[in-house]
């Protein structure tokens, strides 16, 4: 059995939209799989296309994401324990539950508003993406106007988001976002599902110098089990243990980390069906000779070391 601790799932918007429960999912996470690792914690993005808001908005959105996370963890009390800190995590895994965290997937759900950053941190949201696919007031995307950076209001976002000590993730973000970003942070961001750029151009993966300076402050960056940031041609899991491979060169023995996106992408070609299958990576990278030290920091330490 091994640990596993992700940096990102879009699972309570698929339970949300197609009624399954957390417990047990049509999808790629639930809680009765998470039982079958060591240990297991799952950082839960609240996440809703803004190009498909609800006519009461994606506020009340938000609100309905997160009712369903705090109804569901609850309702699975005996599996699952909503954490906001280390301690807690750990706590949770010893009693064999799994440790549930939350993230904001694009500030469009909290309307880009810096006063909402503190609601959310009363809920014990530990990331924020600042954008998803679409651009919006704080900055462009990857996708969208990827020549913009971060607006006054942009920076504005982002010192709400340090003095509430949650973190500033820059997944999705535009290259110039990015770099706006990195010289004005006052502690780590973080990629949570974002790869190698230099494996898989595609423009939502990281350059090596995004990752090194993610590295030198001390951040994180999630792998992702998207096929399309693995490889555009052949995704594969040995094109996902390349990404790796690619990181550990940069100096990433303690940045690496698991953002698989599971439940926001089809991650079947790139040989995951589900977190049932996160063992076949591990034993892929213990196959190249990687020892049980370094596989637990990928796999556990460097997640849970931010918290």
């Amino acid at each position: 059995m091994i640990s596993y601790f992700d940096a990102h799932c879009d699972t309570i918007s698929y339970c949300l939209g197609a009624g399954d429960s957390l417990r047990r999912s049509r999808g790629h996470v639930d809680l009765e799989r998470g039982r079958t690792f060591r240990r297991r914690g799952q950082f839960f993005a609240l996440y809703h296309d803004a190009a498909k808001a609800p006519a009461d908005g994606m506020w009340a959105q938000c609100l309905r994401l997160h009712d369903c996370f705090v109804r569901e963890t609850e309702k699975n009390s005996d599996l699952v324990r909503h954490c906001r800190t280390g301690g807690q995590v750990d706590a949770a895994v010893a009693e064999g539950k799994v440790a549930a965290l939350l993230s904001i997937e694009g500030a469009d759900l909290i309307e880009c508003d810096p006063e909402r950053v503190e609601t959310a941190a009363t809920w014990g949201v530990k990331l924020i993406n600042l954008t998803w696919n679409r651009h919006n007031t704080l900055s462009g995307t990857n996708r969208e106007q990827p020549e913009r950076g971060l607006s006054e209001r942009g920076r504005d976002f982002v010192h709400a988001l340090e003095r509430c000590g949650i973190y500033a993730d820059v997944s999705h973000l535009s290259d110039a976002g990015f770099w706006d970003l990195a010289e004005m942070a006052q502690r780590p961001i973080v990629a949570s599902h974002s790869n190698a750029r230099a494996v898989c151009g595609h423009s939502r993966n990281l350059t090596d110098d995004m990752f090194r300076v993610i590295r030198d402050m001390g951040g994180i960056v999630g792998l992702n089990f998207c096929p399309d940031f693995v490889d555009e041609e052949q995704p594969s899991l040995e094109m996902l243990v390349r990404h790796v491979e690619h990181f550990l060169e940069l100096g990433g023995e303690r940045t690496v980390c698991i953002g698989g996106d599971l439940d926001g992408c089809l991650p079947e070609a790139s040989g995951i069906r589900g977190e049932q299958d996160v063992p076949l990576l591990y034993q892929a990278l213990q196959a190249r000779g990687y020892d049980e030290s370094l596989l637990e920091d990928i796999f556990w330490n460097n997640l849970r070391k931010i918290l």
